[in-house]
């Protein structure tokens, strides 16, 4: 079961503008399983059963397919509860024959899936390791990337199954113009820069997590039409701040809830 520790911070939801609500609602709730909680004109709200966090697709039929990799969402990371459930949600993609998976890799911290959405949106399923197995080289995290044994992880689970409904939105990795800025902003809302050797990528969490925000270069500053599909907002639960929308780097809205 997946380890609970007091929390200042969790991420709560992210907005989507989508060019296909038909082709992102195939994927998202028929295949992945998340269910419609809300929807109203060209905005449709989702959410797993737990209601963990809240994925809103805005519809725009004329938005362009936003280019990759431009400045904006690298990935959203969906944190599933244990190895089996991981396994589950693999099984399900496999036999749907799902075409746009990207790579897996176990990061010593965690294991994770990394696929697109139909759109290209990148996505990351994930499970965390115990926090007591985390691998720490002296006092530093020393998160690794290595391959994932896929075969082994399908033999966690013989079925395949949609998502657990307590999935939680586990992180949001970003390409971004300038490392610095954006890590005053992300420093702002209660982040501290977690120490790793990354070229051109920098990683911020609270409550001593691996990571609640990534950030790096890799778009090389390149950006996407202003209308194009995407990440449009965040929303952030921190505790003991006001309720206020704020704007990233990027231009991305940041709604801050109290958690």
């Amino acid at each position: 079961m997946m380890q609970t520790f007091p929390r200042t911070l969790a991420l709560a939801g992210l907005t989507l503008r989508v060019q296909s609500l038909e082709r992102q609602l195939a994927f998202y709730r028929d295949l992945l399983g998340l269910e419609v909680i809300h929807s109203q004109g060209h905005q449709t709200d989702l959410a797993p059963r737990g209601q963990q966090f809240t994925l809103t697709l805005l519809h725009q039929p004329s938005a362009p397919l936003r280019p990759q990799p431009t400045l904006g969402l690298y990935h959203f990371a969906l944190l599933l509860p244990s190895r089996p459930a991981l396994a589950a949600i693999f099984r399900r993609l496999v036999e749907a024959g799902y075409p746009h998976f990207q790579g897996a890799s176990d990061h010593g911290v965690s294991e994770a899936l990394y696929l697109a959405d139909p759109e290209g949106n990148g996505i990351e399923l994930y499970r965390d390791r115990p926090r007591a197995d985390w691998p720490f080289r002296g006092d530093r995290l020393a998160m690794v990337s290595e391959p994932l044994d896929l075969d082994a992880l399908l033999l966690e689970s013989p079925l395949g199954a949609t998502l657990e409904p307590q999935t939680t939105l586990g992180h949001l990795h970003l390409h971004v113009g300038n490392l610095d800025e954006a890590q005053t902003f992300y420093q702002g809302l209660g982040m501290a820069l977690i120490p790793r050797d990354y070229p051109g990528a920098r990683f911020l969490a609270a409550d001593n997590y691996h990571h609640h925000l990534g950030i790096n270069l890799w778009a090389r500053g390149r950006t996407a039409p202003a209308d194009s599909t995407g990440l449009l907002a965040y929303r952030v639960a921190l505790e003991g701040r006001p309720a206020q929308t704020l704007t990233d780097p990027n231009g991305a809205l940041v709604e801050i809830v109290p958690l």
